[in-house]
């Protein structure tokens, strides 16, 4: 089912006492989403992304804007007639009731032709069990099972009723590391094999990219870019979606343009043929350095964290805008406990240069300044 929003605004009124104006949760928000795909709405907390599900869902209803389902305009239908299975944070599981009995309440309040058998409800029960593999699970209640076995009876009971579309909201935020990382290749798993539109709100990029078709970054209720993970992750569109993607964060500095040369704190550090004098901002992804004799760039080392196959080289420098730089480099270089001084060349395509008022990204390698 192809989801489209077009110009979606949502406001709430105020709620303090000085400042009557109300609150912009969503401001004209227009996206595609395509019949099958995965789409990670990614942000920080409070930035319209729980808000934009809830409008899809229906539990919301926009200010402005309007929603279609396929060629159908569902912005006023009802949440319950819009075919729609959503998964919330804390899974909502009945805990007086059985694994088979939450999978199968959704389908008790069937009616009229929509209404199914016994026989018809207990198979829709257990081929979405067998989607989130919990077929040996059905007798047990909620309280007996991990957050992560708890969590695919929640994909479940969304997914007994075929909905069109599947919403998670923050699904694999109350689970420890180890569970969510296998918690959301199922998820990926189950998508793919049901082929369902499913939209998925996070907070962390690291779930988003790696298990969604498309990434929507949001901040303050405004789009700041859509595309791949990848895509996004290379190709930032500002200084804020180049700073919340990316672990370790991207190393960011004062710089100055001059003569189409890069300068950080008055070292020339890369040509940047086209772009006019001016100050910036740079930004720098830790696998972007590479240990040089004699590279321009000349940090001050603090310390070296071994990572396994990777190290993390951690430095100072005078135009970084964090205390510290961390850079990860191959671990089959070696650095003497006794050096002070390190110097890097930079990897020019991992090297981004962003407006000093605007933080609109204004150059990379490869491409005319903008």
């Amino acid at each position: 089912m192809k989801i489209v929003l077009q110009h979606i605004t949502k406001t709430f009124p105020s709620r303090g006492k000085k400042n009557t104006t109300d609150v912009v949760a969503v401001s004209d928000f227009s996206f595609e989403i395509p019949d099958g795909q995965l789409i990670g709405l990614l942000g920080p907390s409070g930035c319209g992304k729980s808000t934009t599900l809830n409008m899809i869902c229906g539990l919301e209803k926009p200010t402005s804007g309007r929603i279609f389902f396929g060629d159908q305009d569902v912005t006023a239908l009802p949440a319950e007639k819009r075919g729609v299975g959503m998964v919330f944070q804390n899974y909502a599981l009945y805990p007086h009731l059985t694994v088979l009995d939450n999978i199968l309440f959704p389908l008790e309040n069937l009616k009229g032709k929509d209404k199914l058998s016994k026989a018809e409800m207990q198979k829709r029960a257990q081929d979405a069990a067998a989607l989130g593999q919990i077929e040996e699970l059905m007798d047990r209640k909620p309280s007996e099972l991990s957050g992560g076995q708890q969590q695919r009876v929640a994909i479940a009971r969304a997914l007994v009723k075929m909905p069109h579309v599947l919403l998670l909201d923050e699904p694999l935020s109350n689970l420890d590391a180890r569970l969510r990382l296998q918690t959301r290749e199922e998820i990926r798993k189950i998508q793919r094999t049901t082929g369902i539109t499913t939209v998925f709100v996070t907070h962390d990029q690291e779930e988003a990219m790696s298990i969604s078709d498309q990434i929507v970054v949001m901040r303050q209720g405004v789009i700041q870019q859509i595309g791949k993970p990848q895509d996004v992750y290379d190709d930032p569109a500002n200084l804020f979606v180049a700073q919340f993607l990316g672990t370790p964060p991207i190393n960011v500095f004062e710089g100055l343009v001059k003569d189409e040369i890069l300068y950080l704190a008055g070292d020339p550090v890369l040509s940047v043929p086209g772009l006019a004098d001016q100050e910036v901002w740079v930004g720098i992804r830790p696998e972007g350095f590479v240990l040089q004799e004699d590279g321009p760039l000349h940090c001050k080392l603090s310390a070296v964290e071994v990572m396994g196959r990777d190290i993390s080289v951690i430095t100072t420098h005078p135009a970084s805008v964090t205390p510290t730089i961390r850079s990860i480099i191959a671990s089959d270089h070696v650095i003497h406990p006794a050096t002070t001084d390190i110097h890097f060349a930079i990897k020019p395509h991992k090297l981004h240069v962003f407006h000093k008022k605007t933080q609109t990204r204004i150059y990379k390698e490869g491409e005319r300044s903008l």
